[in-house]
């Protein structure tokens, strides 16, 4: 650097020559002269160089000059990257064939920086290539949908062989191959996108792949827990001559929706920059996603029998409406704990609903999949609540409970294959690439062996927290038709 900000480009770029020069030599047998020499001419050169930067005035000694010049660096690196984000705007009119060439010139840009030595800007290129195109234009999702999740796999793979060659400093001719194996690869599923291959996907397919499914869900599963709590403590308020406290419920409930919505907005901006961050952020929220889900399976099940949910609303309603309706009396602190009840249910809920929705775009970048099933999800339940509300009907409880509890387990393993997935496109965790697995984005089974040990893992959990909840409702059963049978033989 100093060479070329001092010295001049020239300079500068006939060292880098010689350096790359040596290193052909050093793998290649019978040029001992050869070497010998070049490496002399690059000792006098450098020596030489040195000299006349030592005698240039005002020039900072070589300390100073790197902090002050990787100051300078990250500076221009960060105003790069935020521009970035202002000029985004999609795919636009270009072909697949357009993007991969565009691509392919920034890995070029990618080569020429490892060649210098700038390794660093060699790997920010080689991110640029992959986040703001590859996953950011939607390139990898068609790809996934029209040829194969195994296919995207793969080329993942390759991105992280080509920034791992370039750190690690090897030979240019093992980069620029690896360099030239991906653009090869971009290049032809950019030709079958554009032959028209992205429209050649099955209704079935489309859907598994896509986030609708995932979004329904997640919004129905949540927010029909919390439309139960809310509904029932209407129901126990009405049938207990409480109705004119209903209005504190209904604050409290749109109290909740606008704190999730704080949540939401949190997120976006959280997860609004590009790059390895970004992946590593996503990943963490899958993880911690994952955690919540394996709870909130392990309590649907727990609520599957009708006698432990009521139990679990009364005690839930009791607390607060003694409060408020001691001598009819209504208190600012017993209306503000009615309000704090139903706000505390739906934001609960909002709140993993938004964490639960971050996951499932960070693996499916599919925002308007997203947006379909919750609008649909939203129409759903409201169509409960009305039932619920102004009509007798009731939901089945444990089928309920059940099924959900079930889908939930199987999310929970989803997300942990994800989660792991996120990290290691986020360069946190080293992937060990297993090219017979398969890719399934929706399972979120990807061709890694940490992602498939941490499914392991999350399946053991589930299938654990099933067996301790068969065995506790046998005792219970067992225990029930004894106290049944001592019953009946006191009565003989």
């Amino acid at each position: 650097m100093v060479t070329r900000d001092t010295l001049g480009a020239d300079r500068q770029q006939a060292q880098a020559a010689l350096f790359q020069s040596i290193q052909q030599l050093t793998y290649a047998a019978g040029h001992d002269a050869d070497l010998q020499a070049q490496i002399t001419a690059l000792q006098g050169e450098l020596t030489g160089g040195a000299k006349t930067l030592d005698a240039t005035t005002g020039l900072a000694n070589p300390r100073d000059y790197a902090a002050a010049r990787t100051k300078v660096t990250q500076q221009q690196r960060k105003k790069l990257q935020s521009e970035k984000k202002g000029v985004f705007n999609g795919k636009g009119d270009r072909t697949w064939t357009q993007v991969a060439k565009e691509m392919g010139t920034v890995l070029d840009s990618a080569v020429a920086d490892a060649r210098k030595g700038d390794k660093r800007a060699g790997v920010d290129k080689v991110n640029e290539a992959y986040y703001q195109y590859y996953e950011k234009l939607g390139f990898e999702k068609n790809v996934m949908n029209a040829i194969s999740g195994s296919r995207v796999s793969l080329i993942e793979n390759q991105f992280a062989e080509t920034r791992k060659s370039i750190l690690d400093g090897d030979p240019m001719s093992h980069t620029t191959g690896l360099v030239g194996q991906l653009k090869s690869m971009l290049a032809e599923d950019a030709t079958k996108l554009d032959g028209g291959a992205a429209g050649d996907v099955n209704g079935f397919a489309r859907f598994i792949t896509s986030s609708f499914g995932q979004a329904f869900v997640i919004l129905i599963r949540e927010g029909l827990e919390a439309l139960l709590v809310v509904t029932a403590i209407i129901a126990y308020l009405i049938k207990s001559d409480n109705r004119r406290l209903v209005v504190w419920i209904y604050v409290g409930v749109v109290a909740g929706l606008i704190g999730s919505g704080i949540v939401a907005v949190l997120f976006g901006l959280l997860f609004s920059g590009n790059g390895p961050q970004q992946e590593i952020m996503e990943g963490a929220v899958a993880l911690i996603a994952m955690g919540m889900l394996l709870y909130t399976s392990n309590w649907m099940l727990s609520k599957s029998s009708v006698e432990a949910w009521n139990s679990y609303i009364t005690s839930k309603a009791h607390a607060a409406v003694d409060s408020v309706t001691a001598a009819q009396k209504v208190t600012f602190g017993g209306m503000i704990s009615l309000a704090m009840l139903s706000f505390l249910a739906v934001f609960r809920e909002g709140a993993e609903t938004v964490m639960f929705y971050q996951s499932i775009y960070s693996m499916s970048r599919d925002s308007a999949g997203m947006w379909a099933g919750g609008l649909a999800a939203a129409a759903v339940l409201i169509v409960i609540f009305l039932l619920l509300r102004f009509t007798s009907v009731k939901i089945p409880l444990r089928p309920f409970f059940m099924v959900t509890s079930i889908l939930l387990a199987l999310l929970v393993v989803t997300f942990a294959g994800g989660g792991v997935h996120s990290l290691i496109e986020g360069n946190l965790v080293n992937g060990t690439y297993l090219s017979t697995v398969p890719t399934n984005d929706w399972l979120g089974l990807y061709p890694y062996r940490e992602t498939i040990i941490a499914q392991i893992i999350a399946a053991i959990a589930v299938i654990a927290l099933f067996v301790v909840y068969v065995v506790k409702e046998r005792r219970k059963r067992v225990a029930h038709e004894s106290a049944e049978s001592a019953r009946s033989g006191e009565s003989a």
